[in-house]
């Protein structure tokens, strides 16, 4: 049997983990409570600049300032993909500014559910997310009634 045909790429691979982290961010833009979202996507970018698998290329003008003042962020290339991720003191003495965001540049499409890219890169950042465990809900606790005239202390 030959099975020379497309192999599927290492999780831990520039591909999969770029298209992981571009599913994260797009569902992160949109989800109610983002915050896990985008701390798991900037760890997994850190590590990624840490092993030489993404670059930081630039600082861009933030499209969405917050405050409505003047903010930047670090452009990072990671295979085909590009993201930003908030800049530390180091990156404006290090990094050139590129200016605005040219809005013509787009990621390339990918087909990865949500849940995947999570795994992978909590599997990757060796994070994971606190508030999606099941023990959180509390169990009901049935009312107790007193008889008239008892005293409630």
């Amino acid at each position: 049997m030959n099975h020379s045909s497309r192999q599927a790429p290492s999780p831990t691979s520039t591909l999969t983990l770029s298209q992981a982290i571009f599913t994260v961010n797009r569902h992160a833009k949109t989800a109610g409570n983002p915050k896990y979202l985008y701390s798991l996507k900037k760890r997994a970018l850190l590590k990624m600049i840490k092993e030489g698998k993404a670059k930081k290329v630039g600082l861009h003008f933030s499209n969405n300032p917050r405050f409505s003042q003047q903010q930047s962020d670090v452009l990072v290339t990671c295979g085909e993909y590009t993201f930003h991720i908030p800049p530390t003191k180091e990156d404006f003495k290090e990094l050139p500014h590129l200016g605005s965001l040219d809005s013509t540049l787009r990621n390339p499409r990918c087909k990865m559910g949500l849940q995947q890219a999570k795994n992978t890169l909590e599997h990757y950042t060796g994070m994971t997310d606190q508030s999606s465990g099941g023990d959180r809900r509390t169990c009901y606790q049935k009312p107790v009634f007193k008889k008239l005239g008892d005293s409630f202390f």
